[in-house]
């Protein structure tokens, strides 16, 4: 195995255990603030992995505010009764860099939760794809989240499907610069290598949005190769 997918993988599963744990201590309660949870799983973070630093900032969303991406900063909301929220962190871990994100649904609701199921579900078809055609360029796969996610019925929420992910502080994320992100006007192949000729590794992101509803559902972790 490629040795920076072994890192990158370790300080993802490291992340999935943070998560784990978030949901196992009821950190996301009703009466809660966006603010109030991510202060908890801050404290959580280090508390468990000695987490003190993260590459972008931390995203707790909830209610209508999950119908916003990444770059949009709404005005706070608290988690209600019967509500969906999702997380988007990404933390720091031995210098390499994770970018995890999940949702979760308090209550019975079915539309919410077949919502938040679809997001995991649509991302492994996504990752599948991205598989079985290495060569793909960021428009064609952010083409294909947007098909797949209209042909479950939802819209995709997104202006991205995803980004390049690394060694902190890895190959920087300028914005105007669309080939380090899965996005409609990034034509060149994800599988192309960085500039020193090193293999590049991707985050996948589903962001869906049930418009009847007006809330949403989000999924990320790096791409399996």
């Amino acid at each position: 195995m490629n040795s920076t997918l072994k890192h990158l993988q370790e300080a993802e599963s490291k992340a999935a255990y943070l998560f784990d744990e978030i949901q196992k201590r009821g950190l996301i309660q009703p009466g809660f603030s966006e603010k109030e949870i991510n202060l908890k799983i801050l404290e959580l973070a280090e508390e468990l992995l000695g987490i003190k630093k993260y590459w972008h900032k931390r995203i707790v969303r909830a209610g209508k505010n999950t119908l916003c991406p990444y770059d949009e900063n709404p005005p706070e909301v608290v988690v209600e009764d019967d509500d969906i929220v999702f997380l988007d962190f990404g933390p720091i871990l031995e210098e390499w860099e994770a970018d995890f994100g999940r949702t979760y649904v308090l209550g019975e609701d079915p539309n919410k939760q077949q919502l938040a199921a679809d997001s995991e579900r649509l991302w492994h078809i996504a990752n599948e794809y991205l598989k079985s055609n290495p060569d793909l360029t960021g428009a064609e796969l952010y083409q294909n989240c947007v098909k797949i996610a209209e042909d479950a019925g939802w819209t995709f929420g997104g202006p991205i499907a995803g980004h390049l992910i690394g060694k902190f502080p890895h190959e920087k994320l300028e914005k105007e610069d669309k080939t380090n992100y899965i996005h409609p006007e990034n034509h060149i192949p994800l599988s192309n290598k960085d500039q020193n000729g090193n293999q590049r590794f991707w985050i996948i992101e589903i962001h869906l949005v049930d418009p009847k509803i007006k809330r949403g559902s989000f999924f990320e972790q790096i791409a399996g190769y």
